[in-house]
């Protein structure tokens, strides 16, 4: 009989796209919903999944007092969807979205399962550890992990989408070097505003292509820059598709977000990594750490990014033997790695009594 699984997520693609690898692994032998806020929804395909929209208020000490009773009439919201749909497990790919939700499933005994895709733990996992049977993290190494609850840990590959493992990586050669530059799902000023000019100087010396993801009001200006400077180009916002530009790329400039640092590394990309400094918990530098460890990218903090990436690319680019070597390194980290193995460790995981 199929479980009926219910997939707590929402906010920006960090956490959507999580979920949506969740649902890949589990959709074939259950029954599954997945939940979102106004915010998650875009990047949700209404057609493909079911969907549960629950608009959680974010937490702040000014609106507590109003958010408190938004809470408590969303988990009585939930308390009654659960019922009715006969849901009988739920999944949190974290974030303050989930609180209703897990305060539902608490209420009504469910089997409740987190995820955790930073090198961080994020407090509202924190919170739910004590309620939750397992929590699927990508390391042992996890920091803010209390102690006590170690034996809830389940360590698996990181999720990606089932098209990366089926990707051949690009084999380095002597045309044109092929740069993606990624901001994440909301985009990177940093990378619109500082990198330009490093660009065109990096331009004037090698044949280069730049594929750069950048918010929707940025597309044209980028285009025009590009162009006008003979600098071939492709601009974009959100891709579906994302695995067509990664694929055809040399080197990536990106922020630290557990999933794309995980999807550049299975195809054996490597990469720039520049966290956002006001990431929760400096989650994003954990994140990169745990590749820069293992001898698989370069990182530079975003104060230093204008003063450096120039001279750090001119080398990647002419030098190529500490590129190779990461691509290497990168290639022996996923040689296990693969759709099946972490399909058959969540599987597992959900189904011990």
């Amino acid at each position: 009989m199929k479980k009926k699984i219910l997939i707590s997520t929402g906010g920006s693609g960090g956490h959507v796209i999580p979920a949506t690898i969740l649902y890949e692994h589990l959709y074939e032998k259950n029954d599954i919903i997945i939940s979102t806020d106004n915010r998650g929804f875009k990047y949700l395909d209404k057609n493909v999944y079911k969907i549960f929209l629950i608009d959680t208020p974010k937490l702040d000490l000014l609106s507590l007092p109003l958010n408190f009773f938004k809470i408590l009439f969303l988990t009585i919201k939930s308390i009654v969807f659960i019922k009715k749909e006969k849901i009988n497990l739920l999944f949190s790919t974290g974030g303050y979205m989930s609180l209703p939700l897990i305060l539902a499933g608490k209420f009504l005994n469910l089997k409740i399962y987190l995820l955790e895709p930073n090198l961080v733990l994020g407090k509202a996992n924190k919170f739910f550890l004590s309620s939750c049977k397992k929590i699927f993290c990508y390391t042992k190494q996890i920091k803010n992990f209390p102690e006590k609850y170690i034996n809830k840990k389940v360590i698996i590959y990181p999720l990606v989408r089932n098209e990366f493992y089926k990707t051949k990586t690009r084999k380095i050669n002597n045309d044109r070097f092929r740069l993606l530059i990624v901001g994440g799902s909301q985009g990177a000023s940093i990378f619109d505003k500082n990198l330009k000019k490093s660009i065109l100087n990096i331009s004037k010396k090698f044949s280069i292509k730049v594929i750069q993801q950048t918010h929707l009001n940025n597309i044209f200006s980028l285009k025009e820059f590009y162009s006008k400077n003979n600098v071939e180009s492709d601009i974009f916002n959100y891709d579906k598709n994302f695995i067509d530009k990664v694929a055809g790329t040399d080197l990536c400039i990106t922020r630290a977000g557990a999933t794309t640092l995980a999807e550049l590394s299975v195809v054996n990309t490597p990469f720039i990594a520049v966290p956002l400094p006001t990431s929760k918990d400096n989650h994003q530098f954990e994140n990169a750490s745990f590749y820069k460890k293992k001898d698989c990218c370069w990182i530079i903090e975003e104060s230093d990014f204008e003063e450096k990436i120039e001279d750090i690319l001119e080398n990647i680019i002419n030098k190529k033997s500490d590129y190779i070597n990461k691509k290497e390194n990168l290639e022996k980290l996923n040689y296990q790695n693969s759709w099946n193995n972490v399909n058959q460790k969540i599987l597992k995981a959900i189904n011990e009594n």
